[in-house]
């Protein structure tokens, strides 16, 4: 908060939140959490934490880190925008839908496996 030019109180993050976020308000209690570290918000929070203050989700739960992990970026390149968005949206749903939408796909690729032979 203090680099993108917010006092890190946790009043500040409640208002400047809550005026952003289109879900459910947070209570007062969450955003002091958040910032005392005694809770992680939901990923959908954090992406809207994220764009506040300019920073990736990614650093806001696993904070900065100075290596990456390699990815296969061929496979990434080869994605197109529908593909990215579809990605995107499933990283927004909370634990449990994603948990469901890995089952579907799973059980889906094993019909196509068994369609195939």
């Amino acid at each position: 908060m203090s680099a993108a030019g917010y006092e890190p109180r946790p009043a500040t993050l409640f208002r400047l939140f809550n005026a952003r976020y289109r879900g459910r308000s947070v209570s007062f209690q969450s955003a002091s959490r958040w910032l005392g570290g005694r809770s992680i918000p939901e990923q959908d929070k954090l992406q809207v934490l994220a764009e506040l203050f300019g920073v990736t989700p990614q650093a806001l739960r696993f904070g900065e880190s100075t290596t990456r992990v390699a990815e296969a970026r061929a496979e990434w390149n080869r994605m197109g925008a529908r593909e990215r968005a579809v990605i995107d949206t499933y990283l927004a749903l909370p634990a449990r839908q994603r948990e469901l939408v890995g089952e579907l796909v799973k059980a889906l690729a094993q019909a196509d496996r068994k369609s195939t032979r």
